[in-house]
Protein backbone atom coordinates (compact mmCIF):
# COMPACT_ATOMS: atom_id res chain seq x y z
CA UNK A 1 0.00 0.00 0.00
CA UNK A 2 1.13 3.57 -0.70
CA UNK A 3 0.84 5.89 1.98
CA UNK A 4 0.06 9.89 1.35
CA UNK A 5 2.68 11.26 3.69
CA UNK A 6 1.19 14.23 5.66
CA UNK A 7 3.33 16.55 7.33
CA UNK A 8 1.80 17.80 10.79
CA UNK A 9 3.07 20.65 12.94
CA UNK A 10 1.45 20.04 16.34
CA UNK A 11 0.84 22.77 19.02
CA UNK A 12 -0.96 23.51 22.34
CA UNK A 13 -4.12 24.61 20.43
CA UNK A 14 -3.88 24.75 16.31
CA UNK A 15 -1.96 21.99 14.06
CA UNK A 16 -0.67 22.77 10.93
CA UNK A 17 -1.63 19.76 8.05
CA UNK A 18 0.42 19.71 4.89
CA UNK A 19 0.69 17.09 2.44
CA UNK A 20 0.07 16.80 -1.66
CA UNK A 21 -2.73 15.06 -3.31
CA UNK A 22 -2.29 12.20 -5.16
CA UNK A 23 -5.37 12.55 -7.29
CA UNK A 24 -4.48 16.13 -8.74
CA UNK A 25 -1.15 16.85 -7.32
CA UNK A 26 -1.79 19.87 -5.28
CA UNK A 27 -0.24 21.14 -2.67
CA UNK A 28 -2.19 20.91 0.25
CA UNK A 29 -2.25 23.48 3.48
CA UNK A 30 -4.85 23.03 6.51
CA UNK A 31 -5.36 24.38 10.02
CA UNK A 32 -7.08 22.28 12.40
CA UNK A 33 -8.22 22.65 16.11
CA UNK A 34 -7.23 20.43 18.67
CA UNK A 35 -10.44 18.81 19.15
CA UNK A 36 -11.14 17.72 15.50
CA UNK A 37 -7.89 16.57 15.18
CA UNK A 38 -8.08 13.14 15.62
CA UNK A 39 -11.39 13.38 13.90
CA UNK A 40 -9.57 14.44 10.42
CA UNK A 41 -7.71 11.44 10.59
CA UNK A 42 -10.37 8.95 11.39
CA UNK A 43 -11.88 9.99 8.33
CA UNK A 44 -8.85 9.95 5.89
CA UNK A 45 -7.19 6.06 4.60
CA UNK A 46 -4.15 5.37 5.90
CA UNK A 47 -1.12 7.91 5.88
CA UNK A 48 2.47 8.14 6.72
CA UNK A 49 2.26 11.34 9.51
CA UNK A 50 5.51 13.10 10.54
CA UNK A 51 5.58 15.03 13.72
CA UNK A 52 8.37 16.40 15.32
CA UNK A 53 9.05 14.45 18.82
CA UNK A 54 8.03 17.30 21.33
CA UNK A 55 5.89 17.56 23.88
CA UNK A 56 2.13 15.54 23.53
CA UNK A 57 3.98 13.88 20.63
CA UNK A 58 4.11 10.71 21.78
CA UNK A 59 0.30 10.84 22.79
CA UNK A 60 -0.94 11.55 19.48
CA UNK A 61 1.29 8.79 17.63
CA UNK A 62 -0.47 6.04 20.03
CA UNK A 63 -3.66 7.58 18.86
CA UNK A 64 -3.01 7.68 15.44
CA UNK A 65 -0.98 4.37 15.14
CA UNK A 66 -4.57 2.99 16.62
CA UNK A 67 -6.22 4.26 13.64
CA UNK A 68 -4.02 2.49 11.48
CA UNK A 69 -1.81 5.16 10.21
CA UNK A 70 1.78 5.07 10.22
CA UNK A 71 3.55 7.49 12.48
CA UNK A 72 7.47 8.33 11.85
CA UNK A 73 8.72 10.86 14.87
CA UNK A 74 11.96 13.09 13.87
CA UNK A 75 14.26 14.84 16.33
CA UNK A 76 13.09 18.91 15.82
CA UNK A 77 17.05 19.35 15.14
CA UNK A 78 16.59 16.97 11.91
CA UNK A 79 13.34 18.91 10.86
CA UNK A 80 15.08 22.39 11.11
CA UNK A 81 17.55 21.80 8.03
CA UNK A 82 14.52 21.19 5.52
CA UNK A 83 12.86 25.07 6.76
CA UNK A 84 15.14 27.49 4.68
CA UNK A 85 12.45 30.27 4.90
CA UNK A 86 10.58 32.11 7.03
CA UNK A 87 9.46 30.33 10.23
CA UNK A 88 5.80 29.72 10.83
CA UNK A 89 2.90 27.11 10.80
CA UNK A 90 2.31 26.44 7.57
CA UNK A 91 6.49 26.37 6.72
CA UNK A 92 7.45 23.85 9.41
CA UNK A 93 4.84 22.01 8.40
CA UNK A 94 5.76 21.59 4.67
CA UNK A 95 9.70 21.11 6.63
CA UNK A 96 8.15 18.51 8.57
CA UNK A 97 6.44 16.85 5.32
CA UNK A 98 9.84 17.20 3.50
CA UNK A 99 11.95 15.75 6.31
CA UNK A 100 9.38 12.62 6.67
CA UNK A 101 10.53 12.07 2.92
CA UNK A 102 13.97 11.31 4.22
CA UNK A 103 15.73 8.40 5.67
CA UNK A 104 16.81 8.95 8.91
CA UNK A 105 16.61 7.02 12.18
CA UNK A 106 12.97 8.12 13.83
CA UNK A 107 12.29 8.46 17.60
CA UNK A 108 10.47 5.58 19.08
CA UNK A 109 6.87 5.33 19.70
CA UNK A 110 6.77 4.59 23.14
CA UNK A 111 3.75 2.95 25.36
CA UNK A 112 2.36 4.70 27.89
CA UNK A 113 4.17 2.46 30.74
CA UNK A 114 7.37 3.27 29.25
CA UNK A 115 6.53 7.20 29.15
CA UNK A 116 5.65 6.89 32.78
CA UNK A 117 8.76 5.02 33.86
CA UNK A 118 10.51 7.78 31.42
CA UNK A 119 8.31 10.38 33.45
CA UNK A 120 9.13 9.14 37.43
CA UNK A 121 12.71 9.66 35.99
CA UNK A 122 12.86 12.95 35.07
CA UNK A 123 10.66 14.23 38.70
CA UNK A 124 13.70 12.12 39.98
CA UNK A 125 16.09 14.45 37.92
CA UNK A 126 14.00 17.36 39.45
CA UNK A 127 13.81 16.53 43.08
CA UNK A 128 17.48 16.16 43.04
CA UNK A 129 18.39 19.39 41.04
CA UNK A 130 15.92 21.02 43.95
CA UNK A 131 17.72 19.42 46.98
CA UNK A 132 20.77 20.67 45.27
CA UNK A 133 19.75 24.50 44.94
CA UNK A 134 18.88 24.43 48.65
CA UNK A 135 21.85 23.20 50.00
CA UNK A 136 23.90 25.77 47.64
CA UNK A 137 21.06 28.17 49.05
CA UNK A 138 21.84 27.27 52.45
CA UNK A 139 25.22 27.35 52.06
CA UNK A 140 25.35 31.48 50.38
CA UNK A 141 23.23 32.55 53.11
CA UNK A 142 25.15 31.35 56.16
CA UNK A 143 28.08 32.58 54.59
CA UNK A 144 26.84 36.08 54.16
CA UNK A 145 27.46 35.39 58.57
CA UNK A 146 30.82 34.37 58.57
CA UNK A 147 29.65 30.76 58.71
CA UNK A 148 31.41 28.53 55.80
CA UNK A 149 30.92 24.76 55.55
CA UNK A 150 31.84 21.99 53.17
CA UNK A 151 29.66 21.06 50.05
CA UNK A 152 29.28 17.27 50.76
CA UNK A 153 25.62 16.72 52.22
CA UNK A 154 27.03 14.65 55.30
CA UNK A 155 29.46 18.16 56.35
CA UNK A 156 26.61 20.24 56.25
CA UNK A 157 24.23 17.90 58.65
CA UNK A 158 27.15 17.51 61.39
CA UNK A 159 27.71 21.34 60.98
CA UNK A 160 23.92 22.99 61.09
CA UNK A 161 22.72 22.39 64.40
CA UNK A 162 25.79 24.02 65.77
CA UNK A 163 25.77 26.54 63.23
CA UNK A 164 22.17 27.21 64.38
CA UNK A 165 22.58 27.66 67.95
CA UNK A 166 25.82 29.83 67.38
CA UNK A 167 23.42 32.43 64.88
CA UNK A 168 20.32 32.68 67.03
CA UNK A 169 22.17 34.51 69.93
CA UNK A 170 22.59 37.46 67.26
CA UNK A 171 20.21 37.20 64.11
CA UNK A 172 16.30 37.88 64.35
CA UNK A 173 14.64 34.01 65.01
CA UNK A 174 12.30 34.56 62.00
CA UNK A 175 15.48 34.13 60.06
CA UNK A 176 17.07 31.27 62.37
CA UNK A 177 13.54 29.43 62.05
CA UNK A 178 13.40 29.87 58.06
CA UNK A 179 17.09 28.72 57.51
CA UNK A 180 16.08 25.61 59.79
CA UNK A 181 12.88 25.11 57.78
CA UNK A 182 15.02 25.03 54.72
CA UNK A 183 17.31 22.50 56.42
CA UNK A 184 14.35 19.82 57.19
CA UNK A 185 13.15 20.48 53.69
CA UNK A 186 16.10 18.73 52.25
CA UNK A 187 14.75 15.62 54.27
CA UNK A 188 11.68 15.59 52.31
CA UNK A 189 13.16 15.61 49.00
CA UNK A 190 15.45 13.00 50.33
CA UNK A 191 12.21 10.68 51.13
CA UNK A 192 10.37 12.10 47.95
CA UNK A 193 13.64 10.71 46.12
CA UNK A 194 13.59 7.39 47.33
CA UNK A 195 10.06 6.56 46.90
CA UNK A 196 10.30 7.39 43.27
CA UNK A 197 13.52 5.03 43.41
CA UNK A 198 11.27 2.20 45.11
CA UNK A 199 8.70 2.84 42.28
CA UNK A 200 11.37 2.45 40.21
CA UNK A 201 12.74 -0.84 41.55
CA UNK A 202 9.35 -2.22 41.65
CA UNK A 203 8.98 -1.74 37.74
CA UNK A 204 12.05 -3.09 37.38
CA UNK A 205 11.03 -6.30 39.25
CA UNK A 206 8.10 -7.22 36.67
CA UNK A 207 9.75 -6.14 33.20
CA UNK A 208 11.77 -8.99 32.03
CA UNK A 209 13.95 -6.54 29.59
CA UNK A 210 14.96 -4.91 32.84
CA UNK A 211 15.70 -7.87 34.77
CA UNK A 212 18.02 -9.22 31.79
CA UNK A 213 19.96 -6.46 31.58
CA UNK A 214 20.19 -5.45 35.05
CA UNK A 215 22.61 -8.49 34.91
CA UNK A 216 24.99 -6.41 32.99
CA UNK A 217 27.71 -5.19 34.93
CA UNK A 218 27.60 -1.57 35.63
CA UNK A 219 23.48 -1.92 34.64
CA UNK A 220 21.91 -0.84 37.70
CA UNK A 221 18.07 0.20 38.64
CA UNK A 222 18.43 3.74 36.89
CA UNK A 223 20.29 2.37 33.81
CA UNK A 224 18.30 -0.57 33.43
CA UNK A 225 14.66 1.49 33.37
CA UNK A 226 15.54 4.22 31.35
CA UNK A 227 17.46 2.24 28.47
CA UNK A 228 14.22 -0.24 28.31
CA UNK A 229 12.06 2.88 28.58
CA UNK A 230 13.64 4.92 25.80
CA UNK A 231 15.06 2.98 23.33
CA UNK A 232 11.41 1.07 23.15
CA UNK A 233 11.91 -1.68 20.72
CA UNK A 234 15.70 -3.16 20.36
CA UNK A 235 14.78 -5.02 16.81
CA UNK A 236 14.72 -0.99 15.79
CA UNK A 237 18.11 -1.00 15.58
CA UNK A 238 19.65 -3.21 13.21
CA UNK A 239 23.01 -3.65 15.33
CA UNK A 240 24.58 -2.41 18.52
CA UNK A 241 26.72 -0.41 17.05
CA UNK A 242 23.74 1.60 15.55
CA UNK A 243 21.87 1.94 18.97
CA UNK A 244 25.57 2.95 20.72
CA UNK A 245 25.69 5.70 17.87
CA UNK A 246 21.90 6.59 18.58
CA UNK A 247 22.71 6.71 22.09
CA UNK A 248 26.18 9.51 21.24
CA UNK A 249 28.75 7.02 22.48
CA UNK A 250 30.82 7.04 19.28
CA UNK A 251 33.13 10.15 18.10
CA UNK A 252 32.20 12.98 16.16
CA UNK A 253 34.10 13.07 12.70
CA UNK A 254 35.21 15.71 10.40
CA UNK A 255 36.80 15.03 7.19
CA UNK A 256 37.13 16.04 3.78
CA UNK A 257 39.12 14.39 0.65
CA UNK A 258 38.72 11.13 1.92
CA UNK A 259 40.93 12.01 4.97
CA UNK A 260 38.48 11.69 8.35
CA UNK A 261 39.34 13.11 11.77
CA UNK A 262 37.83 11.61 14.85
CA UNK A 263 37.13 14.02 17.64
CA UNK A 264 35.26 13.72 21.30
CA UNK A 265 31.88 12.29 21.53
CA UNK A 266 29.32 15.01 20.56
CA UNK A 267 26.18 15.81 22.60
CA UNK A 268 23.87 14.52 19.87
CA UNK A 269 21.78 11.31 21.38
CA UNK A 270 19.99 10.59 24.58
CA UNK A 271 21.90 12.78 27.20
CA UNK A 272 20.29 11.26 30.05
CA UNK A 273 21.04 7.23 29.11
CA UNK A 274 24.00 8.20 27.90
CA UNK A 275 25.31 9.77 31.48
CA UNK A 276 23.66 6.83 33.28
CA UNK A 277 25.96 4.58 30.99
CA UNK A 278 29.38 6.59 31.37
CA UNK A 279 28.63 6.38 35.34
CA UNK A 280 28.38 2.90 34.62
CA UNK A 281 31.00 2.52 33.31
CA UNK A 282 33.29 4.39 35.66
CA UNK A 283 31.85 2.38 38.13
CA UNK A 284 32.88 -0.88 36.51
CA UNK A 285 36.30 0.62 35.84
CA UNK A 286 36.91 1.70 39.50
CA UNK A 287 36.62 -2.45 40.99
CA UNK A 288 38.61 -3.82 38.89
CA UNK A 289 37.64 -7.29 39.44
CA UNK A 290 34.94 -6.35 37.01
CA UNK A 291 36.55 -4.63 34.22
CA UNK A 292 37.75 -7.96 32.00
CA UNK A 293 40.77 -8.38 30.05
CA UNK A 294 39.94 -6.18 27.32
CA UNK A 295 39.56 -3.21 29.48
CA UNK A 296 42.53 -4.04 31.51
CA UNK A 297 44.47 -3.50 28.28
CA UNK A 298 43.12 -0.50 27.12
CA UNK A 299 43.32 1.07 30.44
CA UNK A 300 47.58 0.58 29.74
CA UNK A 301 47.06 2.98 26.11
CA UNK A 302 44.55 5.03 26.31
CA UNK A 303 43.18 8.00 28.80
CA UNK A 304 40.99 7.28 31.73
CA UNK A 305 38.12 9.34 29.58
CA UNK A 306 38.88 7.11 26.69
CA UNK A 307 38.41 3.92 28.17
CA UNK A 308 35.31 4.76 30.13
CA UNK A 309 33.61 5.98 27.20
CA UNK A 310 34.68 2.36 25.05
CA UNK A 311 33.52 0.62 27.87
CA UNK A 312 29.89 2.53 28.03
CA UNK A 313 29.73 1.93 24.38
CA UNK A 314 30.20 -1.81 24.67
CA UNK A 315 28.05 -1.63 27.50
CA UNK A 316 25.36 -0.21 24.97
CA UNK A 317 25.70 -2.72 22.29
CA UNK A 318 25.55 -5.61 25.11
CA UNK A 319 21.96 -4.57 26.58
CA UNK A 320 20.83 -4.42 22.26
CA UNK A 321 21.87 -7.84 21.76
CA UNK A 322 20.46 -9.08 25.26
CA UNK A 323 17.20 -7.26 24.16
CA UNK A 324 17.10 -7.82 20.26
CA UNK A 325 18.46 -11.18 20.81
CA UNK A 326 16.43 -12.30 23.81
CA UNK A 327 19.41 -14.07 25.45
CA UNK A 328 20.55 -13.77 28.75
CA UNK A 329 24.07 -11.89 29.74
CA UNK A 330 26.98 -14.61 30.14
CA UNK A 331 30.50 -13.48 30.79
CA UNK A 332 31.86 -16.19 29.04
CA UNK A 333 30.04 -15.21 25.44
CA UNK A 334 32.07 -15.04 22.50
CA UNK A 335 30.33 -13.34 19.15
CA UNK A 336 30.18 -15.67 16.00
CA UNK A 337 32.02 -12.42 14.01
CA UNK A 338 34.68 -12.45 16.15
CA UNK A 339 35.14 -15.97 15.92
Amino acid sequence: MKYTTVGVDIAKNVFQLHWVDAGTGEIMNKQLKRAAFLEHFANREPCLIGMEACGGAQHWARRLIEMGHQVKLMPAKFVKAFNIGNKNDPADARAIWMATQMPSKPVAVKTEAQQAVLALHRLRQQKIKFRTMQMNSLRGLLTEYGEVMAKSRAALDKAIPGVLAKLAERLPAMLIDSLRELWNDLDRLDKQIADIERRLHAWMKEDKACKAIAAIPGVGLLTATATVATMGDAKAFRSGREFAAWLGLVPKQIGTGGKIQLLGISRRGDTYVRTLLIHGARSVLFHAKHAGTWAEQMQKRRPPNVVTVALANKMARTIWAVLAHDSPYRTDHVSARAA
